[in-house]
């Protein structure tokens, strides 16, 4: 079945949208086939400010309604311990803010933007995803990462390109007590990366230190750039080292 034929056969559904490649090609594509489709996005502690705006920007491009659920994802005391399977619990947290908007606006149906790449073993929101009902039809249709950048280029979506992008939540070690003030230095030092120039990069704490990590295109102009990093970092960690090892993971 084609995303097409898919939202053709369900035609009235809510998008748990983020701004990301996936959700955004997700709600283009429920908006091409005609579909009566509503935006959902939810803004915590978790996401960086641009994340948002992004959303924002893309739900408004595409021309769709779009609902800002404000979250306080710490008031949850099993996700700020930062277990193991805190994406579980997030992921409760978060399907079930959506899906109670969406119900109350008329949408019985919710789909969220996982695709035929991601490994459901890898992702303990998988679970979550099901004890909701949550849909996921670019999984169905079995369209994988490649695929949507592809398509949403074709469509001339600007997410076709973007990094992929995790959480605040995983620079922080599991295990360790996650709070407002450890994600927003988080925030504030990525984003002085950016402004830097990289891109697609994560700025890990450990304690009261940063570990850089970069992509394999990036690491020798980070490693030529060390000092000015370590300088543009300094104020909010004691020491800052980049990862020899150039790698992306969450």
């Amino acid at each position: 079945m084609t995303i097409k034929e898919y939202f053709e056969l369900n035609n009235k559904i809510a998008v748990a949208f983020s701004g990301g490649v996936d959700s955004a090609y997700l709600l283009y594509a429920a908006a091409e086939a005609g579909a009566d489709v509503k935006a959902y996005c939810v803004k915590s502690a978790f996401q960086p400010g641009f994340e948002h705006e992004d959303a924002v920007k893309l739900a408004e491009m595409i021309g769709c309604r779009l609902q800002v659920i404000d979250l306080d994802v710490l008031s949850d005391e099993r996700i700020a311990a930062n277990p193991h399977n805190r994406c579980y619990y997030c992921k409760q947290h978060v399907m079930s803010a959506i899906k109670e908007a969406a119900e109350a606006d008329g949408y019985d149906t919710v789909c969220d933007g996982t695709n035929a790449s991601d490994d459901a073993d890898d992702r303990p929101g998988f679970k979550a995803l099901g004890e909701y009902g949550i849909r996921s039809p670019l999984r169905e249709c079995g369209l994988t990462k490649e695929d949507i950048r592809k398509a949403s280029k074709e469509a001339g979506l600007p997410t076709w390109n973007k990094p992929a992008y995790a959480c605040l939540a995983t620079r922080i070690l599991t295990g360790e007590m996650i709070t407002r003030e450890k994600l927003l230095v988080t925030e504030k030092a990525e984003s002085i990366m950016h402004d830097m120039g990289f891109r697609d990069f994560r700025v890990r704490m450990r304690g009261r230190n940063a570990l850089v990590q970069v992509t394999e295109s990036q690491i020798a102009e980070a490693f030529a750039r060390e000092e000015e990093i370590r300088t543009a970092l300094s104020e909010m960690y004691d020491e800052i080292k980049i990862d020899e090892n150039p790698r992306i993971s969450k």
